[in-house]
């Protein structure tokens, strides 16, 4: 633990360089601190916070900037997330009160939303469909070979697959294939689907067997869908392109995003810095995350990701705002 002195200059120096991405001098440091001491004392102070590996020196002549560990610090004093402005949080409620429609639209809206209010990328990690009900099920002819299954799912999600039919199965016969489908499947996750009883008429088995194949085979639905919105902002984050490049190319991979935001989760914390991600390209990036409920149940997970320079009560504040939305929104239909 430092002592309250140096509490208040690692305080200092980190506001000051997430707003000016500069290195931190001893005299604005004293000033900004309200410390009753010279600036002399303070570089003495700031020089032992770099010792023990709160800050570091980017130059010889220069300031300090916080490292990792001054981050962890900072964040972990923080008692209570920021505060949306008044402009935000009106963002914020305009976008809940329209978000209407299919779940994945909503989501991909609402990493966007995320990155609009924090000018980093937002994030949106939708439910597991393994875990998700069927509501209902439907298959409709699309012609004399083909036909469309169409499958609602518990959290939101509504799947459609195209099913190519061995012989023309007639209306008839496929709206039996929908009434048997529906009462053998409904109310079972995809996860506990299993082989559908026969009805005896052959033509409506084989319907009800290629919608099954449609709806499990291996173009099924991903276990978890993830949505990335202002991608972009990273480029303005960071200096060098080579860290951008492999920012973005890490946003593309959603089964390493996925995993990260579940470990950040699993560890009890609601922000990752830096090298604590365990991932090298996002070594000089912060995530701030947090889960959302869909009917009292953990659903998904929400993030918003950039430089560890970030702002983080007012990402704190965003990611707790717009989660709890969320999860109100999905509840209630």
């Amino acid at each position: 633990m430092l002592d309250e002195r140096k509490a208040a200059i690692l305080r200092a120096v980190v506001e000051e360089h997430i707003e000016t991405a500069q290195p931190v001098g001893s005299a604005h440091v004293a000033r900004a601190a309200r410390l009753r001491v010279s600036s002399a004392t303070v570089r003495n102070e700031m020089a032992l916070l770099e010792r023990e590996g709160y800050l570091a020196q980017p130059h010889t002549s220069a300031g300090r900037i916080p490292t990792d560990k001054g981050y962890r610090f900072f964040v972990d004093q923080l008692t209570e997330p920021g505060h949306l402005g008044a402009g935000q949080t009106q963002q914020v409620r305009e976008f809940f009160a329209r978000a209407h429609g299919e779940l994945e639209q909503m989501l991909h809206d609402t990493s966007r939303l995320l990155s609009n209010l924090t000018q980093y990328a937002g994030v949106v990690v939708g439910p597991p469909h393994e875990v998700a009900t069927i509501r209902a099920v439907q298959v409709v002819s699309l012609g004399p070979r083909v036909a469309l299954l169409v499958a609602v799912l518990s959290n939101g999600v509504v799947e459609r697959r195209t099913v190519e039919l061995d012989d023309d199965a007639g209306e008839e016969r496929v709206a039996a294939a929908t009434a048997h489908l529906g009462a053998h499947l409904t109310g079972h996750t995809l996860a506990e689907l299993g082989a559908v009883p026969a009805t005896g008429d052959g033509v409506v088995d084989r319907v009800v067997a290629h919608a099954m194949a449609a709806l499990t085979g291996s173009d099924g639905p991903a276990s978890e869908d993830v949505f990335v919105g202002g991608a972009s902002h990273m480029a303005a984050a960071f200096e060098a392109v080579e860290t951008v490049r492999k920012v973005l190319s890490t946003l593309e991979e959603q089964y390493v995003l996925v995993t990260v935001l579940r470990e950040v989760l699993d560890r009890g914390l609601s922000v990752s810095i830096g090298a604590e991600h365990g991932l090298l390209p996002l070594a000089e990036c912060s995530i701030v995350v947090a889960p959302y409920d869909l009917e009292g149940e953990h659903a998904g997970s929400i993030a918003v990701l950039g430089p560890t320079r970030m702002n983080y009560p007012q990402a704190l504040a965003a990611v707790a705002v717009v989660s709890r939305r969320l999860g109100r929104a999905l509840s209630e239909g």
